[in-house]
């Protein structure tokens, strides 16, 4: 026979999470940060994109979070572009929280940026559930892992505002079709903002530049 035991839960772990998120939105709004998270699965080239806004958009104060599970490969590259970078790691949890995030935060000097760009684990599932309180949610996904990737992970396209469909340059080469991408996410989602970039030649990089442009000149 097995025994049961009754666990009394006393606040709803995904509320608490989003009342955290929330004052991290207050914090960043009285401060005139503006926040833009950045997901997607490992190898999507989440860093890589970060990477070239912070060189191409140099106007703007920038600053980072990188979220993994061990070690900060990528908060280092994101160093050696003169930029603040928090590493978190998040040990066997496999997405960030608002927690975590608030004490990212605390670390980074609001009063001399305007953007932090947050980089969630590399994951596709896990973070859809989980606010940050960033402004903006950028989902990124690569051709490499197959054209039916964002009809199998429809939760985090649900909450995002921008899908980005990189690596098109090799679309061919993997048997994938970006086109079929990208209805997948506007099915999903059909106020979604889709775009298919290539990190690597820069193929409509402008697209993505550009999209963060808004969001910033939005939230003045």
């Amino acid at each position: 026979m097995h025994r049961v035991t009754e666990v009394e839960i006393q606040k709803d772990l995904l509320a608490a999470n989003r009342e955290l998120a929330a004052r991290n939105r207050r914090l960043l709004d009285n401060k005139k940060v503006v926040a833009i998270e950045v997901s997607g699965a490992i190898g999507s080239g989440k860093t890589t994109l970060i990477e070239l806004a912070a060189k191409e958009l140099n106007d703007y104060r920038i600053a980072t979070i990188a979220g993994d599970v061990v070690a900060s490969l990528d908060a280092e590259r994101f160093s050696k572009l003169g930029i603040p970078a928090v590493p978190l790691n998040t040990g066997k949890e496999c997405h960030l929280d608002a927690h975590l995030v608030s004490h990212a935060i605390e670390k980074l000097p609001l009063d001399e940026l305007d953007v932090i760009f947050i980089e969630n684990v590399g994951n596709l599932i896990c973070p859809a559930d989980f606010e940050l309180g960033a402004h903006a949610r950028v989902v990124v996904v690569s051709v490499t892992e197959g054209d039916d990737t964002i009809a199998k992970h429809p939760a985090v396209f649900r909450k995002a505002q921008l899908a980005v469909i990189n690596k098109v340059d090799i679309a061919a080469y993997v048997d994938a079709d970006p086109r079929r991408m990208a209805e997948d996410a506007r099915r999903i989602n059909p106020q979604l903002e889709v775009i298919q970039v290539s990190a690597k030649t820069g193929h409509n990089l402008q697209r993505w530049f550009d999209f963060i442009v808004k969001v910033v000149e939005n939230r003045k």
